[in-house]
């Protein structure tokens, strides 16, 4: 059975706490997980971008001179795409990207995102994570105690607090998010990952084999 030290605000060791094996001690799986971020990533993508073609643009409906005579190559239309202001040939049009994974691969890719962290020690448990009020010093010295200043860290808690929220949102490469909201695109973009003793027991109760 896996385990991780316990630290407090100040960055000390005040425990171990047993991981479970089937979630931080999974097979790791790259393949799966470079596809549940590709499905994330195209989920998000709007698919609005359109362009009209030569029938929905308007005017158009006279041919601009007769076929022959004049010297001139022959139209049938100031609209045709050859023409500036004509149609698009071609162009995209509203469509779906997503690209939806089954929900037993989606954990699968979570469990392994997390046993990547665990393997490589950049996955921290901390006691517990409180602020009377919102202050972005006070996240600051918690990097700093757990000697991940300048770095990429997913501060992951148990509930939505408006006060780490706010303390942490101003912090360059840091974010926080709730163990109800977790993704594999935030695991994997950020190299550290400083989890509540409440958020992991919530990730193990979620991802459970």
């Amino acid at each position: 059975m896996p385990k991780v030290s316990v630290l407090n605000k100040e960055g000390s060791q005040v425990g171990d706490l047993d991981l479970m094996e089937g979630v931080f001690a999974a097979q790791i799986k790259p393949g799966l997980m470079h596809d549940a971020v590709v499905a994330q990533l195209r989920g998000k993508r709007a698919g609005t971008a359109s362009t009209k073609t030569r029938n929905e643009v308007k005017g158009g409906g006279r041919k601009p001179w007769r076929q022959k005579g004049t010297g001139r190559a022959r139209h049938g239309s100031i609209r045709s795409p050859l023409w500036v202001g004509g149609g698009v040939t071609f162009g995209p049009k509203p469509k779906e990207y997503s690209n939806r994974l089954p929900k037993k691969a989606k954990k699968q890719a979570l469990r392994s995102a997390f046993s990547a962290k665990l393997a490589e020690e950049r996955f921290l448990v901390l006691e517990e994570l409180q602020l009377e009020k919102p202050r972005t010093r006070e996240v600051i010295e918690l990097l700093q105690n757990l000697k991940l200043e300048g770095e990429k860290v997913l501060l992951l808690i148990a509930d939505r607090d408006e006060n780490i929220y706010k303390s942490a949102r101003n912090i360059p490469g840091v974010k926080t998010l709730v163990a109800s909201a977790l993704n594999i695109f935030d695991l994997l973009n950020h190299e550290y990952i400083v989890a509540t003793m409440d958020a992991v027991s919530l990730v193990e109760e979620g991802l459970a084999p």
